[in-house]
């Protein structure tokens, strides 16, 4: 029997519907985290321990910057000030259980997207399923982005601030592993998530929840917001919070040049109907 239509369907149909696809969902990302598990020592080696290195490109950069300008900084220093160590059993097998996990979902995260823009995409107009049909690529690629930015700018950034922190020179830095693991997990999958804002605001928009004259009203909260979102997620310094903070202050005004298009559209809609 085909599938049925979306107008005939009950909501028990359709959380069979939604069953299916969050069973895909996980079967894409145990899979692919099965394959990231066998390449492990790759992945700890090459990619999550990478930022202890001073050779790491931020690290480069930022030493060439302060270098250039006359600053004496950390971040020409010729090692990290700390070590990793694991204090229990299952330290180091469940650090790389998680990190397979995570790996899987953002490798995965395309097909993530799919699945849920194929239980989304019946609902929708054929008009609206047509202007939409970049979806998937922009939201993986802004994920994308995000993980990068957050590997790349906001992990280096609190693990020099943080490893070189100190209260005392009785302290010593020897750093449990999966507090180390968690930091940059944390930081590749909240930035990632930080940089769907736009789609986000695409489909607010969409259901009449957010309008452009909303974002403008409030642009001074988001402001506010942003610094607070950014102290979080960065060392407690003015210069990590700026960095953090430019391009999710950018995603805000692209979410509002979106959420304009969109009621734009509307708009033309209606007139047209009308």
């Amino acid at each position: 029997m085909g599938k049925k239509d979306i107008n005939e369907m009950s909501f028990l149909d359709h959380l069979e519907d939604l069953r299916w696809h969050l069973i895909r969902i996980c079967l894409a990302v145990v899979i692919v985290a099965t394959i990231a598990f066998i390449f492990s020592r790759f992945i700890f080696d090459q990619i999550i321990f990478a930022p202890l290195e001073m050779s790491f490109p931020t690290y480069n950069m930022l030493c060439q910057t302060a270098n250039f300008i006359g600053v004496n900084t950390t971040f020409c220093a010729e090692e990290m000030p700390m070590i990793l160590q694991n204090r229990t059993m299952a330290g180091q097998f469940s650090a790389d259980i998680w990190t397979a996990i995570l790996g899987g979902f953002i490798i995965s995260f395309p097909y993530v997207i799919y699945q849920l823009w194929k239980f989304i995409s019946p609902g929708l107009h054929s008009s609206e399923r047509k202007h939409s049909r970049g979806f998937i690529i922009i939201s993986s690629i802004l994920f994308f982005i995000g993980v990068l930015f957050g590997y790349y700018i906001v992990t280096p950034l609190s693990l020099n601030f943080l490893a070189n922190y100190s209260i005392s020179t009785r302290v010593d830095n020897q750093i449990d592993i999966s507090s180390y693991i968690a930091l940059v997990r944390s930081s590749a999958l909240a930035s990632g998530l930080i940089f769907e804002l736009p789609i986000i605001i695409y489909f607010l928009t969409k259901i009449g929840l957010v309008t452009p004259e909303i974002l403008r009203k409030y642009r001074k909260y988001a402001l506010v917001v942003v610094l607070i979102l950014s102290a979080i997620i960065t060392p407690p310094d003015i210069a990590s919070q700026v960095i953090v903070a430019i391009p999710i202050l950018v995603l805000y005004q692209v979410s509002i040049y979106i959420s304009k298009v969109v009621i734009r559209n509307q708009n033309k809609k209606e007139k047209h109907l009308a």
